[in-house]
């Protein structure tokens, strides 16, 4: 086989470090790249730096996209309230969007003749990256030894310590994808339909029992400050209501859905973050923007998080979707106050100067004050109308 330039998308996890080492030991040149969307800390990183050179790399990188994919997807999947199944703030779906592009930039940068993952042929994974791949780097060769050759995980195993790098990948029991979004969860009681995660299952435990109160504040649907401290950077503002959430064990849960492939996939998370700001947004929508307003929002927001987990990130009209969002958070300022304690928490209140409760013509079920009695009993009737002719016409078609 001749010598490659081959790039191949590096976790640091099992299959990626297996792809490294075979591609190596083949002859081919290997450059390890890991992009990064919020979910590595700098010890791994600098983990995955000497491991990737230990199973023969020639060159690792850290592509780190976290305020790419905050920028280009994280903000609208807030805007859009994307809970799939309105209930998975779909965290891996759009982080390996972004973790593709950024990898296929970088093969097109070095003139890498292939680009290498480590995804199987039984998930979404898969789809997402060769997807991008096909698009953004055109022509150049996609390997997926791990989908390709059917590996399982303890013949990866076997096949690094046998070549000398020492892994016990096959002991764990879950498998965690961690970033700025959530963490994901797989393996264990997962595999099992009537089973849910037990307490050893997740990263972060509670750590507060007393229940406390946290204020999220938005300017035109971004965070600005948390508890009143400002905030410029989107990351770190995200980043501190997570230490806060997951103090409290919130955002935990399972999800079941579709995958791409067409089986029902199932996935525990825990996601603090992703939790308390939907939530907080969505409530600051209901009182700053009109009916129909959020009725269309609702609509585009799930299409833009069906996109995204579908790998339709690319497709033209995401951008459109992208453009009624952003025109949707115009008047979406103010604090939400949301009151915390373990295991979950529930939304108070607002406190805003756009908030339509405020308004002058009257207070629900207390008093109108933009018109009379006569025409409140006057709209009544007219807008019973099209009941009246029809039921009418139909008398025997009353319930």
């Amino acid at each position: 086989m001749s010598k490659k330039k081959i790039v191949v998308a590096f976790s640091g996890g099992l299959d990626t470090s297996y792809t490294v080492m075979r591609l190596a030991n083949e002859g081919n040149e290997v450059y390890a790249a890991c992009a990064n969307t919020g979910g590595f800390s700098e010890e791994q990183l600098k983990k995955n730096e000497e491991n990737a050179y230990r199973l023969g790399a020639k060159a690792y990188v850290t592509l780190d996209v976290t305020q790419e994919y905050y920028e280009k997807s994280l903000k609208y999947m807030i805007w859009g309230n994307v809970l799939r199944n309105n209930c998975y703030p779909i965290s891996v779906s759009s982080e390996r969007i972004f973790q593709a592009l950024a990898i296929a930039r970088y093969a097109r940068e070095i003139g890498a003749d292939a680009i290498a993952h480590g995804s199987t042929g039984a998930g979404n994974d898969q789809i997402r990256f060769d997807m991008t791949f096909l698009v953004m780097a055109p022509g150049v060769e996609i390997i997926t030894l791990t989908r390709d050759q059917a590996l399982t995980r303890q013949e990866e195993v076997d096949y690094l310590n046998q070549h000398g790098f020492s892994a016990d990948f096959a002991r764990l029991k879950y498998s965690y994808n961690v970033g700025i979004w959530g963490t994901s969860i797989c393996g264990g009681e997962i595999l099992d339909p009537s089973q849910g995660l037990p307490e050893e299952a997740y990263l972060k435990h509670v750590t507060r029992n007393e229940e406390s109160e946290l204020r999220i504040t938005f300017e035109h649907g971004e965070i600005v400050a948390v508890d009143g401290e400002k905030f410029e950077d989107k990351i770190s503002a995200i980043q501190k209501i997570e230490e806060i959430g997951s103090a409290y064990g919130i955002g935990r849960d399972c999800n079941v859905g579709d995958t791409i492939i067409g089986i029902k996939g199932r996935v525990g998370f825990e996601a603090a973050a992703p939790k308390l700001i939907i939530e907080a947004h969505r409530l600051l929508e209901k009182h700053t923007l009109s009916k129909w307003q959020q009725y269309w929002k609702d609509q585009v927001g799930n299409w833009y998080g069906m996109f995204l987990h579908e790998s339709q990130y690319l497709e033209p009209v995401m951008p459109d979707i992208e453009a009624m969002l952003t025109s949707s958070q115009r008047n979406v300022n103010g604090t939400v106050i949301l009151r915390l304690r373990p295991l979950g928490f529930e939304t108070v209140g607002v406190d805003s100067a756009d908030d339509l409760l405020k308004s002058k013509l009257g207070e629900y079920g207390e008093m109108q004050r933009g018109w009379t009695a006569d025409d409140a009993k006057g709209f009544i009737k007219v807008l019973s109308t099209p009941l009246r002719a029809y039921y009418g016409i139909h008398p025997k078609e009353k319930r």
